[in-house]
Parts: structure tokens; sequence; C-alpha cells
């Protein structure tokens, strides 16, 4: 349950009406739009992509980072 100034409720009914959507639709539309853009698990996966990209184009290969995990880790 969601409590909203009716005007303000008005004013949306009316909105999804002109989008040709259901209150509903454009709630669930609007909500997983939000989760979306601010789902740091989704923002982190393409900041590991573009490292992963980045590296490869460079000519990296996974092996060249476990020898340097290993390497780090031995403080070597």
């Amino acid at each position: 349950l969601v409590r909203v100034d009716k005007d303000i409720k008005d004013k949306f009914q009316r909105l999804s009406r002109f989008e040709h959507k259901s209150v509903n639709e454009k709630l669930c539309e609007l909500i997983k739009d939000y989760v979306e853009e601010h789902n740091i698990e989704n923002a982190m996966k393409g900041l590991w992509s573009e490292i992963g990209s980045s590296l490869k184009k460079k000519g990296y290969k996974v092996s060249n980072v476990e020898k340097t995990i290993r390497k780090v880790r031995s403080g070597k």
C-alpha cells in the first residue's frame, strides 16, 4: 500500500492513460527502471566487463592475471 497525495495520484492516472497504460503498468515500469539505474550489482558487472575488455585489448590473458596475483601475494 502506497499513500499518495490525491492531486498527484489524479495527474499520474491521466499521464498513464495518455501513454495507453494502466497505473499499475506505469508504476511497474518506473520501479523497474529505478532499480536498474540504482543497482550497484549491474554497475559492478559493467565495470568488470570494461576492465576485462581493456586488458584483452592490451594483450593480457587470464594466465597473466594469475601470475601477477601469485607474485604480489608472495611479496616478490
